[in-house]
């Protein structure tokens, strides 16, 4: 072999003799996705691991490829590393240990104290119903608009399983993607509604102080939340007993190192390898599509407006009261736990800085996390899953 055949299978061998144009433009989103995170802050530990995903797919696409047999040989050959991180996402067993560690180090004692809060996170559901008409109006089958929809919730981890149940795993990528991202922009995306749908008098008001909430409470509200949920919806167990379960850990005191485990080196473990295989699910190929800019777009408008009908109900609520609950904490019905809160508690720290609204907007924090797995578990149920 001469030095110029040498040197032709050298080239043939690297990612520039192999890529086209929109792996090019993956790799930028990945490196813009990778700004956002790591300069921006931008929920880093979602953020960064989905961007590096999409980032080793676009150089080196077999890193996704699935086991196949050697035609000569008849040797089955392995697949890609994150091609059997993704199975585990299809699977529902990565969503399903996400939602164990968010209930171990999640306080439902805000949501315990102020029970009205279930209103506001049922509210913040909107978007996902209003994405699902959208969704059939642009042409999806229902199963697809379903899958699509639950975007709005800001809940990627049940994106990802509803859309697994649902036999939707080609739009999976865009689907966690979406959801991930709305996700991680939270700061960004819901200020603006916000302040647009609320007057500077009502972002100032100021709420009492919640009630103290008892043990036997915080250990009864888990079980008696997941005996209620189940038996109506039994396809929700996966997310909601495991969210349950976790809080079980956290509130019981008999199971601390359980506890630690699920929200600290579990939950870690299992972000890695979901974020990465998740990011590697956007290959130029399957992602620079028509349908990907339609998810992409229905995610956001679901997301507006489920910020929308959480901060709408809450303006009734507080007229009702009689002006003692401040509507920003409605937007915190979506189920982005705790960054939904934050944000509320920042936009009216903004108008007032004495004004610490983040345990109220917990409660509906928190119940957007059940409610968009009770939206899921409705869908399932329609679609006979």
């Amino acid at each position: 072999m001469n030095i110029g055949e040498t040197l032709l299978n050298l080239w043939n061998q690297t990612a520039f003799a192999n890529l086209y144009w929109g792996n090019y433009v993956m790799i930028i989103v990945a490196l813009i996705f990778l700004y956002l995170g790591i300069k921006k802050g931008f929920e880093p530990l979602l953020l960064v691991p989905i961007a590096f995903g999409m980032l080793l797919v676009n150089i080196y696409p077999a890193i996704m490829a699935a086991p196949y047999e050697d035609p000569v040989t008849h040797v089955e050959q392995a697949g890609g590393l994150l091609y059997y991180f993704f199975k585990l996402d299809e699977w529902s067993i990565f969503p399903s240990l996400i939602f164990l560690g968010v209930g171990a180090s999640t306080d439902f004692g805000p949501l315990i104290a102020n029970p009205k809060s279930f209103l506001l996170g049922a509210a913040a559901q909107l978007g996902i119903f209003v994405a699902y008409l959208m969704a059939i109006l642009l042409g999806f089958n229902g199963q697809a608009a379903a899958a699509i929809s639950i975007i709005g919730g800001a809940d990627g981890p049940t994106s990802i399983f509803l859309a697994g149940k649902l036999g939707q795993t080609d739009l999976m990528g865009p689907i966690a993607v979406a959801a991930y991202s709305y996700m991680s922009l939270v700061p960004i995306i819901q200020p603006p509604i916000m302040k647009l749908l609320t007057t500077e008098k009502e972002r100032k008001i100021k709420m009492e102080q919640l009630r103290p909430v008892s043990k036997l409470e915080k250990i009864l509200f888990p079980i008696v939340v997941t005996l209620v949920v189940c038996f109506l919806l039994p396809s929700t167990a996966p997310l909601v007993g495991m969210l349950m379960l976790g809080n079980l850990f956290k509130e019981c005191g008999v199971t601390n190192q359980l506890s630690e485990t699920s929200q600290n080196a579990l939950m870690y473990i299992v972000v890695i390898m979901l974020g990465t295989s998740v990011g590697a699910s956007t290959s130029a190929e399957n992602f620079l599509q028509w349908t990907t800019i339609k998810i992409v777009v229905l995610g956001l408008v679901a997301f507006a407006f489920g910020t929308a009908g959480g901060v709408i109900l809450a303006k009734i609520m507080n007229k009702l009261s009689g002006g003692n609950i401040n509507p920003l904490i409605g937007s915190a019905g979506v189920s982005a736990v705790p960054m939904a809160a934050r944000v509320s508690q920042k936009v009216g720290a903004k108008e007032d800085p004495t004004n610490f609204l983040l345990m109220h907007a917990m409660g509906p924090n928190v119940a957007g996390v059940i409610g968009t797995a009770v939206a899921a578990g409705v869908f399932m149920a329609i679609f006979g899953v």
